[in-house]
């Protein structure tokens, strides 16, 4: 971004004089999120969501019953990682609690270690961020909107659509003044136009301002980048009085190069189980559809088999996918000038990331925080836009490079698995060298607990992504593991699982390695 000169004059150390009308578009977490970090600054706020409102029931009757059709992961996995944890921590306590009673856990760094790791845990003060929330979206989003909706200057209109924008040109600059909305009842439909100071779209990946804003002449720029990958989600529930596998060897989530895996706790004696695929992996990607076909591909895996036990647990949900995993990257501000003013982009909108790693909740409540920041440091819709976009370039630029690095190299590695090629071969010393060092790492973070601790606070978007390695204590521990030989680092790496034909052939399909 280029620099900008701000002048003091537009400088303010609190919201407007004036209480500004701020229109939030989406109700999922991220509008919610968003509702609840500029509560508290004086605003009046009006949530738009095109679904129904949760049923009035439990959390099961949230998941089974309530009707989300304008979020199309609502019931796929979803990880808390400890940047929303703590942020939730410190500033909505009494949110945290109406988690808890709903069924939510806390997992902490200590619970996350194997057996001959947490006989010799010793507490270190930073490890209490260190912490997951065990939970479905469906619990986490109904328990967040009945808390938001309860707040004095928020509303939430459901059936209600947003259909286009308000805006008019001054001085070569686009200036949002609101939206217009289509509202659908029972029996009627209406049209109607909102006025407000501030729009903030929080519809997620989805999203029609762009759309909007260029019939305006705006001209957002934009990075777009395929995972190549479909995932598949298949929910159980645990059987009475069964428990939870223990946490040991046999690891809940792996990557076998061809396909990946995961075990996502949730509340109330709930799980899931995600199957990750390339786009090229076709008879695999028609087989986990079927409910005994993901059966069988999770007896074949040691990290999974143990979880389906229909002596443990049984299926509650039948298999269903998500395709369409791009990670994108949106700009809204162009050669130092806003493509819109009063007008807000936040989440999956503005930084979209591979939903496998989990990130985007996390990272919707830090774009939103950083928006409320923004939003009571200045009340110049210039500076605001300007502001908000460098926030977002600084601290979340990190996270989705991050992102795009794995997508990659799961694309590489998923094309030579299926195509019978050796991937991790050195074809010189200095890819040896880089090679060698990724192997070190990884068995260092599954053996020693303070490389574990910060490839933790990395997975869990607690610093930059990589700034444990940075400490020479930790590159200490590496070199020692390098000294040990990559062949013996590059077994701790590998998670036990069938090979690609092996499991082609324990599902009765052709094993063609070409299938790509």
């Amino acid at each position: 971004m280029a620099d900008v000169v701000f002048p003091e004059a537009v400088i303010c150390s609190s919201v407007a004089e004036k209480q500004e009308k701020i229109a939030i578009a989406g109700a999922g977490i991220c509008g919610l999120v968003t509702a609840l970090a500029v509560a508290d600054r004086g605003y009046e706020i009006t949530i738009f969501e095109r679904d129904i409102p949760p049923p009035d029931g439990d959390a099961d009757e949230a998941f089974f019953q309530w009707q989300r059709k304008g979020a199309a992961q609502f019931r796929h996995p979803h990880a808390f990682l400890g940047l929303m944890c703590n942020l939730l921590q410190e500033n909505y306590p009494k949110l945290l609690d109406e988690f808890y009673e709903a069924g939510a856990r806390r997992i902490d760094f200590v619970d996350m270690l194997g057996p001959h790791l947490r006989a010799s845990y010793k507490p270190e003060p930073a490890d209490e961020k260190l912490w997951l929330l065990s939970c479905r979206r469906a619990t986490i989003e109904t328990v967040l909107r009945r808390h938001v909706e309860k707040l004095p200057n928020v509303k939430i209109l459901s059936r209600c659509t947003i259909t286009g924008l308000l805006a008019d040109e001054v001085d070569e600059l686009i200036y949002v003044r609101g939206v217009r909305c289509r509202y659908k009842g029972s029996e009627a439909e209406s049209d109607f136009e909102f006025e407000s100071d501030l729009v903030i779209d929080a519809s997620g990946r989805t999203s029609r301002f762009p759309y909007w804003l260029g019939q305006y002449g705006a001209d957002i720029r934009e990075e777009k980048y395929d995972a190549e990958i479909v995932y598949y989600t298949r929910h159980f529930a645990l059987n009475a009085g069964q428990q939870e596998p223990p946490r040991d060897e046999k690891r809940g989530a792996g990557d076998l190069g061809y396909l990946k895996y995961g075990v996502f706790p949730g509340d109330n004696g709930h799980f899931a189980i995600i199957i990750c695929l390339p786009l090229g992996e076709k008879q695999l990607r028609v087989a986990v559809r079927d409910g005994e076909s993901f059966l069988k591909i999770c007896e074949q895996i040691p990290g999974l088999e143990r979880w389906i036990d229909p002596k443990r647990s049984h299926p509650t949900t039948q298999p269903f996918g998500i395709g369409d995993i791009q990670s994108q990257w949106r700009y809204f501000v162009n050669e130092g000038r806003p493509v819109a003013c009063n007008f807000f982009a936040v989440g999956d909108v503005a930084v979209r990331t591979n939903p496998l790693y989990g990130r985007g909740c996390s990272t919707g409540i830090l774009h939103a925080h950083i928006l409320a920041d923004v939003l009571a440091e200045t009340s110049d819709p210039v500076t605001r836009a300007l502001w908000f976009e460098q926030r977002t370039e600084e601290q979340l630029r990190p996270i989705f490079k991050t992102s795009l690095r794995e997508d990659r190299s799961g694309i590489k590695r998923a094309a030579a698995v299926i195509e019978g090629r050796v991937l991790d071969q050195a074809d010189s010393l200095k890819n040896w060298i880089r090679l060698a060092f990724r192997d070190a790492i990884s068995a260092a973070a599954r053996e020693d607990i303070r490389v574990i601790r910060g490839a933790m606070k990395t997975f869990n978007l607690l610093e930059t992504p990589g700034k444990f390695l940075k400490d020479w204590n930790i590159r200490m521990i590496i070199l020692r593991y390098l000294l040990k030989g990559r062949k013996k680092n590059a077994a701790r790496r590998l998670v036990s699982g069938p090979g690609r034909i092996e499991l082609h052939q324990a599902l009765g399909l052709a094993a063609d390695v070409s299938s790509r």
